[in-house]
């Protein structure tokens, strides 16, 4: 029979796991950081880049606890090591604990830095500065994205991970841990990988998944990669090269 100790060791890797790439049943369950979250996260269609801010500092904290979370547990699983007392703790598992505080010590850290100057510092809105006009601020840059993405002509699709979102003026890759984003006029697509899949889910005609990488014009914007099906480009007047 398994100990305790192995039991919720392999019961709180699944868990982890779940809750750091969140498949379909967790999403239903609510298991999410938006979810759990969601009263101080605020509503993405009423201001998508102020969400995505507290969106991303929650995850990155969040899931920096997920060490600390296991080693509370053993506490319980594997009494006899004395883990709730470290300096009694086996010297592994003290470094382990060790570990543990210094991760959402780090996070704390990052996310205080970023919030600093309302966001300002954060890499959304370093971003975002970039495409700010001579007199203006990123806050300028981030109201025009909020309006365009309540309109009901917008694109999105992708897994939560790694969602598409394009609208008039902008493609944007939304990530776990960051919001990648480009001005449609200043990027430059090219495909990187190309599959063919005989049957579409909802269809019966082939469809093509195309990798795109999206390069902006402007170097100071890090390029990133989108996959999406090449009619749903078509459908947003986007046509890789």
């Amino acid at each position: 029979m398994d100990s305790p100790e192995m039991t919720f060791t392999l019961a709180y890797l699944v868990f982890a796991v779940c809750f750091v790439f969140t498949p379909n049943e967790f999403h239903s369950a609510g298991l999410t950081v938006q979810n759990l979250l969601s009263g101080w996260l605020g509503s993405e269609d009423a201001a998508f880049v102020p969400y995505h801010l507290r969106r991303t500092a929650a995850t990155l904290l969040c899931h920096s606890l997920l060490p600390l979370g296991y080693y509370m547990g053993m506490c319980f699983a594997a009494s006899e090591k004395h883990l709730y007392s470290p300096t009694q703790a086996p010297e592994a598992w003290r470094l382990f604990f060790l570990l543990a505080l210094i991760l959402p010590s780090v996070a704390c850290a990052l996310v205080y830095y970023w919030s600093q100057d309302r966001w300002a510092r954060h890499p959304l809105a370093r971003t975002l500065a970039l495409y700010a006009l001579p007199q203006s601020t990123w806050q300028a840059v981030a109201s025009s994205i909020n309006t365009e993405f309540r309109r009901i002509d917008k694109f999105a699709t992708g897994a939560p991970g790694a969602r598409v979102v394009v609208t008039d003026t902008w493609v944007m890759k939304v990530t776990t841990y960051r919001v990648h984003v480009a001005q449609q006029q200043d990027v430059h697509l090219t495909v990187t990988e190309s599959r063919q899949h005989e049957l579409s889910p909802d269809s019966n005609l082939p469809v093509q998944l195309l990798t795109i990488r999206v390069a902006s014009a402007s170097h100071a914007v890090k390029p990133f990669d989108i996959r999406s099906l090449r009619r749903a480009l078509a459908a947003c007047r986007l046509e890789p090269v």
